[in-house]
């Protein structure tokens, strides 16, 4: 594991459990927060919409960045491929929590290399089925079944669980609420003078 003084906060859970809505709405309320980063993962699908927490590639380009290390972490899911990039690592030697969204199938690998807490957002099945239809999946019933049951993670790794079945306002709140005490828990890095801290995302 690298020894480094930050902290990588993963955040795990079926898809329709508001991954992406709760985090765009938590990095809006902790931005003037620098203790907390928010990575970016990267999608080999020029589909998806690129937000400032998300940017499409082409598979071309994926696999050529892919090739040459540009990736901390990287997993396939849904039939796409999905990284994060190697950027996370300057946060981390600051001292920073770093917060990303990644597939449980990284957990472990990333958990040898950094680090890790993890913020699992669970839904009930009912639940999860009404958002998958909504995203209009044909096999929203059978897949929320599926996708309900509860993520089988590392049992070592500090974990926070979020039942996602509220507002947005409610769930964004709880997971602003994680990480800062993911922050207040990191021991306090001094910043060498004449070093700059890098850019905000």
């Amino acid at each position: 594991m690298i020894d480094v003084p930050g902290c990588l906060v993963l955040i795990v859970g079926p898809p329709g459990a508001g991954k992406d809505t709760l985090l765009e709405r938590a990095r809006r309320v902790l931005a003037e927060d620098t203790r907390i980063r928010f990575a970016r993962r990267v999608v080999d699908n020029r589909r998806e919409k690129r937000l400032d927490t998300h940017e499409p590639l082409d598979e071309a380009s994926f696999t050529s960045q892919l090739a040459v290390g540009a990736f901390a972490l990287s997993w396939r899911a849904e039939g796409h491929r999905y990284g994060v990039r190697n950027d996370i690592l300057l946060d981390l030697a600051a001292g920073h929590v770093v917060v990303a969204n990644v597939s449980r199938a990284v957990v472990a690998a990333a958990a040898e290399k950094f680090p890790v807490r993890l913020i699992e957002l669970r839904v009930s099945a009912d639940m999860l089925a009404l958002r998958l239809v909504a995203r209009g999946r044909a096999d929203a019933v059978v897949a929320a079944r599926r996708l309900a049951r509860p993520l089988p993670l590392p049992a070592w790794l500090p974990l926070e669980v979020i039942v996602n079945e509220g507002g947005v306002e409610q769930g964004a709140a709880a997971v602003v609420a994680a990480l800062l005490s993911a922050a207040e828990s990191l021991p306090v890095v001094s910043q060498p003078r004449g070093v700059s801290q890098p850019p905000k995302r």
